[in-house]
């Protein structure tokens, strides 16, 4: 195994644990960090013309919409229908933009999308991050 695969293998298994260990609101700002990750490197390629590109961020980008749109519980929320409606015009409009290679479409739903991002981060950061066990030290050892 060469260096680079080895550095890539353990990069990949750090990101899995990283998935697994993540309480559900970390899960959540992450994916929607990777989604306005998927969405900038998706509006570079298409004004760099590099369509096979655009369009492999363009269909994850979908995904994590899809994603987002099943994990969304209309029943405990009452502000879920709303973002529902998000999700669905998103949705539409990032298979426009690939499509249509329309780079505008895509900025369209990154302004969309930002504030959601940044509203669940601050979201998230209200939630008070678990103590370590009585008795014991910072890290949880005694």
């Amino acid at each position: 195994m060469t260096t680079l695969t080895s550095a890539s293998a353990k990069r990949a298994a750090y990101n899995r644990d990283a998935v697994l260990s993540a309480s559900p609101s970390r899960l959540l700002t992450m994916l929607y960090d990777r989604l306005m990750l998927d969405l900038a490197r998706a509006e570079t390629a298409q004004v760099t013309g590099d369509w096979s590109v655009a369009a492999e961020n363009l269909i994850h980008a979908q995904a994590i919409i899809t994603e987002l749109n099943l994990s969304l519980d209309t029943d405990k929320w009452d502000g879920a229908n709303g973002l529902k409606s998000l999700y669905s015009y998103v949705m539409t409009t990032l298979i426009d933009a690939n499509i249509g290679r329309n780079v505008d479409r895509t900025r369209e739903c990154i302004t969309l999308l930002e504030p959601v991002r940044q509203a669940w981060h601050e979201a998230a950061a209200q939630i008070p991050v678990p103590t370590a066990a009585a008795g014991t030290g910072t890290l949880g050892f005694a």
